[in-house]
Formats: structure tokens, C-alpha cells, sequence
């Protein structure tokens, strides 16, 4: 089905890779925190960040494969840019009476390998969701978003998850408790999709209707580093 919509992009569009990029952007700030959440230690980001995988199920699910990967990398490149905005603001001289730079570069001021580790885990997690949703999507010929939603993301926060923490901390934690942070952030963050699910089947269905679009991936060019559709 094609788009209602032919004067340029979708406003909807717009809207959902914002927020998308939004999440990711915040996520990854307010990952200095450490929380627990029951026996499990994890990053202050897991408030957010699984919302960047319910915005790119929308995406693969109504605007297709080919639509999300441009709006991943969209993402990525924000991230660099907030980063890399971070990084010179932090190494600037500070006004002689602001006395916060310690305390500035204790929460902003973010190792090489954990920017390293959560590029990569975002990356790939990313990819990996958005493939397989859309694979699925064929699979069961439109049936049960459920499936692909919760199938998707326990896959994608998994690898995603496992990236991050083996990149990150290997070394600097024992073997299990890298095991026990991987299986605490990625049962979480899968349990968020689990919650949120009527929230994704109340935006498909909506955007579906009002874009008058409906995108399946049979003839997707899936490699992440394509240019054209």
C-alpha cells in the first residue's frame, strides 16, 4: 500500500525518528547512574532506552526495513554529535568561579571504552531487532505483531546488552557478574516491551491507518551500509 501523504516526508515519520533519537540521546546520558533494580545492577538509561526499541518496531513495522535503517544511523550520528559536544565543552577552561568541572566530568565525561562499548552495542542491537521484525513480518504474513515485537526484541536487547557489558566491563568484573548484569539488563528491558506492547499496537495501528501504509521487505536490500533502498 503506498502513503496517503506525497508532498515530502511524513510528519508522522518525523515524529516517531525523533523520539527514537531522543531516547537513544537521553539513554546514553543518564546511563552514568548505576540503580538497582531488585538484585540486579543496571545503568539509569534502562528508564528509557528500551522505548528506542518500541519506536524502531513502529518504524520497521509501517515504514519498512530500508525507512529504519536511515533513521539508526540518523541516531548514531546525533549521538556522536552529543558526545563529541560533551567532550569539548568539557575540555574547555572553566570561568575561574564555577567550581563544577569535577563534578562535570564524573557524570558527562565518559570513557572511550564505554562510548566504544554502547556505539557498538546500539549498533548492532539495532540492526539485528529491525531485520528480524521485518523477516517475521513475512513470516506470519502481517499476523500477530506480538510475535515480532517481543521475538525482535528479545533478540536485538540481548546481543545489545551483551555487547555493551562484555565491551565495557570485561576485566573489571568476575565472569559471573558480567553474566548476572547481562541477564538482569536484558530480562528488564525485555520486560518493558512486554509492558508497553498495547502502547506499539495502539501507534501501528494508528499509523497504518493514517498513512494509508503497510510495508513489507520482500525485495530489501538488509545490508546496514546500503545506500539505496
Amino acid at each position: 500500500m503506498g502513503p496517503k501523504h506525497d508532498r515530502g516526508v511524513s510528519p508522522y515519520l518525523v515524529g516517531i525518528a525523533a523520539l527514537f533519537v531522543t531516547c537513544l540521546i537521553t539513554a546514553n546520558i543518564t546511563a552514568v547512574k548505576l540503580m538497582m533494580a531488585g538484585p540486579f545492577i543496571v545503568p539509569a538509561g534502562i528508564v528509557i532506552f528500551p522505548l528506542s526499541y518500541l519506536f524502531g518496531d513502529v518504524l520497521t513495522e509501517v515504514y519498512g526495513y530500508a525507512v529504519t535503517r536511515r533513521i539508526i544511523w540518523l541516531g548514531f550520528g546525533c549521538n556522536l554529535i552529543a558526545v563529541a559536544a560533551i567532550a569539548v565543552a568539557g575540555a574547555v577552561p572553566a570561568a575561574p568561579f564555577w567550581h563544577g568541572q569535577a563534578a562535570y566530568d564524573s557524570i558527562l565525561g565518559a570513557t572511550p571504552r564505554l562510548l566504544a562499548a554502547s556505539f557498538l552495542a546500539y549498533l548492532v542491537g539495532e540492526f539485528c531487532n529491525s531485520f528480524i521484525l521485518a523477516k517475521l513480518k513475512i513470516l506470519t504474513k502481517g499476523r500477530w505483531l506480538w510475535s515480532r515485537t517481543l521475538g525482535s526484541t528479545v533478540v536485538g536487547q540481548g546481543i545489545d546488552s551483551s555487547i555493551f557489558v562484555v565491551v565495557a566491563f570485561v576485566g573489571a568484573m568476575s565472569g559471573a557478574d558480567l553474566g548476572l548484569t547481562i541477564l538482569g539488563q536484558w530480562l528488564l528491558k525485555s520486560l518493558y516491551e512486554v509492558i508497553a506492547t498495547p502502547l506499539t499496537y495502539a501507534i501501528v495501528n494508528h499509523l497504518k491507518r493514517v498513512e494509508g501504509l503497510d510495508t513489507y521487505d520482500y525485495d530489501t536490500n538488509f545490508s546496514p551500509l546500503a545506500i539505496a533502498d
